[in-house]
């Protein structure tokens, strides 16, 4: 009679288990790079000028970060499904004018004016978002070409509608939105607070956020397990479209005015804020909590480097190179994964 042999547990792989892991400098930069240069940032520009690191300096970062960080949850779902968006700033400035034309042309003062505003404001961007996504799924455009066309289209209607002069005089419940706080909080950074939690809860804990990122990973995969591929396209445009109304009604209510200008070069702080806060432009990759720290990031540097009375020249060039530089390390990370 033989009796079956017992099988050791192999030696190596206890050892491997219970030995503790090394910390590795490089991974853990890799992976928390956006906060670690954020934290550097406010180190050097708070040891250069002592005006930095003040209450009043962070509430003046954090408003203007409010308005384009409202759009930039919105275009990390564009980039999240492998789409761009390149119109976001000149459908900002035509809903945002579209809203005030008519409270101030047709409506006049109305103790409900600035609910108006705000529902045309946002309804002006859905439908500009919904038309770049129906270009994109129907006519099979490039969402870059069709978005690219979008920037002109609306900038020149922005300027055919009151022949390219800003419209003001809003009443105070308009300015409220802009300029007024909750509990100490100015309304455009709560407004901000709540439309980053819910597109992270969407995106995380629902359906329809699964299926974002499975569009994103594989669009012909996403189809073949029952995904509807265009909905989803045409769904985040649209979502984009009305979050840059929204912010167009809350930059005119803070500005007192609507203006053909305004937005001007958002859609490079936007799509700015999403890659460096670790989204991949193929895709699949990404997440708000990563975009709110690039937009913090890029609010952070503006703010430092007009303390330090640098032309906003040199500061388009310095947001471009860091953009560049984030792409570039996201590749590297890629392609250098132990």
């Amino acid at each position: 009679m033989t009796s079956t042999p017992t099988l050791s547990p192999d030696p190596t792989a206890d050892q491997a288990t219970s030995a503790p892991r090394r910390f590795d400098p490089l991974a853990f930069a890799r992976k928390h790079r956006t906060i670690l240069f954020l934290l550097l940032l406010v180190a050097v520009f708070g040891a250069v000028n002592e005006r930095f690191l003040t209450i009043r300096n962070a509430l003046n970062i954090l408003s203007e970060v409010s308005i384009y960080g409202i759009i930039a949850v919105g275009m990390t779902y564009v980039i999240l499904i492998g789409g761009i968006d390149v119109a976001v700033g000149s459908l900002l400035a035509f809903a945002s004018l579209a809203a005030a034309y008519v409270v101030t042309t047709l409506v006049g003062p109305s103790p409900v004016s600035w609910l108006i505003a705000l529902g045309i404001s946002t309804l002006v961007g859905l439908a500009g978002g919904y038309v770049h996504g129906k270009a994109v799924t129907w006519l099979h455009v490039p969402a870059f070409i069709v978005t690219l066309g979008g920037m002109t289209v609306w900038r020149g209607a922005t300027l055919i509608l009151n022949d390219g002069g800003p419209i003001s005089g809003f009443d105070a419940a308009y300015r409220w939105w802009g300029t007024g706080d909750i509990l100490f909080v100015p309304v455009p950074i709560a407004v901000f607070v709540l439309v980053a939690a819910l597109g992270h809860v969407v995106l995380r804990y629902t359906r329809y956020g699964r299926q974002v990122y499975a569009v994103g990973g594989n669009a012909e995969a996403a189809r073949l397990s029952g995904v509807n591929v265009d909905f989803i396209v045409t769904s985040v445009y649209a979502v984009i479209g009305a979050l840059a109304g929204l912010s167009g009604f809350l930059l005119s209510a803070r500005l007192g005015s609507a203006e053909a200008v305004a937005g001007t070069g958002y859609e490079l702080r936007v799509i700015a804020s999403v890659v460096i806060g670790g989204a991949s432009l193929t895709g699949g990759s990404g997440g708000v909590g990563g975009t709110l720290l690039g937009a913090l990031l890029i609010g952070v540097l503006s703010n430092g480097l007009v303390i330090m009375h640098v032309s906003s020249y040199f500061q388009q060039v310095v947001i471009g190179l860091i953009i560049v530089a984030a792409v570039a390390f996201d590749h590297y990370a890629r392609t250098h994964k132990a």
